[in-house]
């Protein structure tokens, strides 16, 4: 009996020492957190290249080959991305500061007579208020100052933190290079670290890397098409700012639900109100087929159907990600989401039933 309490004595003082520890290990790396995430994810999206190059060559030199490629597809791309970003974003807060894009739309408006119209309306409804086209361009152009602006800061930070980028990102490289050569060795060790059964916690990263890459490839590469595309459409149609426009429209593509709908829409009306019916319709359809062909079937054949989550859900974690951790938020919300509702199907498939022993285990 009293060697059964010396052992819980020892046991309950050695978990709040490990506790401690963890704590103080977690404050250690909570500096380089999103690094070690976006290189365990990373990891995950160009192992198969690392595949390919380890049957030439030796491992060490397979993930150093890795990690330059991986150096001139994203970081490259991303510096010549920023500079005309940010020049494109000032001239837009320019425009919305200046109220340029203002009175071009409404002077466009006012040749409709549609307000006139909607207040008659009003008037017959018995409502005393006018509308006037200051009162509906106002928000449109105070939303035009907010995105051109939020826009060059972002871009302004990236190139005025260059140096500390650059080293943030060759400490993600630095990830990705052990975690090519000893990722396996890694999981294992988590995988007996953590008390949950092996089932359980395979399940676990092989949703969160699913879902990295539904969001990473399938997302990320689907927001490329859609924000090129609509760059293109853009400067096709003779618009300001096309590779702007184009940019907006690729985050957009990120949302499910509404998507590069909430700048296509709008500018359908737009011709549509300077009486370019055709170009109208056309954006119209362009918009149909791209958002319709990205949605079911480019996703579907690059990610699979390996991540199920209902589009609300995504729609949700991705706003949410974003208001709570920035930029990065469109890959946190999903994970996020994803970790929890990968935990509530275990809670289900195993530890309901001994919180409420009425119910069993759902079946698979």
């Amino acid at each position: 009996m009293e060697q059964n309490i010396s052992q819980k004595a020892v046991f309950v003082f050695f978990i709040a020492l490990f506790c401690i520890a963890i704590l103080l290990a977690g404050k250690l790396i909570a500096p380089f957190f999103a690094i070690i995430i976006l290189g365990i994810v990373s990891t995950g999206i160009f192992r198969p290249v690392f595949r390919f190059f380890s049957k030439k060559m030796p491992p060490k030199t397979a993930s150093v080959l890795t990690c330059l490629l991986i150096f001139f597809v994203v970081f490259i791309p991303v510096v010549f991305f920023v500079g005309i970003l940010s020049k494109e974003a000032f001239g837009l807060y320019t425009m919305a500061k200046d109220a340029v894009f203002s009175n071009q739309l409404k002077n466009l408006l006012e040749n409709t007579q549609a307000l006139e119209r909607f207040n008659e309306l009003l008037v017959r409804a018995g409502i005393e208020k006018v509308v006037t086209w200051d009162e509906l361009v106002s928000p449109i152009s105070e939303l035009g100052k907010f995105v051109g602006f939020s826009l060059f800061e972002q871009a302004r930070f990236f190139t005025s933190n260059v140096l500390n980028i650059v080293m943030y990102f060759c400490l993600m490289l630095i990830v990705v290079f052990y975690m090519l050569m000893d990722g396996d060795k890694f999981i294992k060790y988590m995988y007996d670290l953590s008390p949950l059964p092996d089932e359980h916690d395979k399940k676990l990263f092989e949703k969160f890397m699913d879902m990295a890459g539904a969001v990473l490839i399938g997302n990320g590469l689907g927001g490329l098409i859609q924000g090129t595309a609509g760059g293109v459409l853009f400067m096709f149609l003779g618009f300001n700012s096309p590779f702007l426009w184009g940019v907006i429209m690729g985050f957009l593509a990120f949302l499910p639900i509404l998507g590069i709908g909430m700048v296509l829409i709008p500018t359908a009306a737009i011709l549509f109100l300077k009486s370019r019916l055709a170009a109208a319709i056309f954006v119209l359809i362009f918009y149909a087929i791209l958002s319709w062909g990205i949605e079911y079937i480019f996703k579907p054949k690059v990610v699979g159907d390996r991540v199920s989550m209902h589009p609300l859900i995504v729609f949700f974690a991705i706003i949410g990600g974003l208001k709570t951790y920035g930029i990065l938020g469109i890959i946190y919300g999903p994970l996020i989401a994803t970790l929890f509702l990968t935990l509530a199907d275990i809670y289900f498939s195993s530890f309901q039933f001994m919180v409420e022993p009425e119910k069993v285990p759902k079946e698979k």
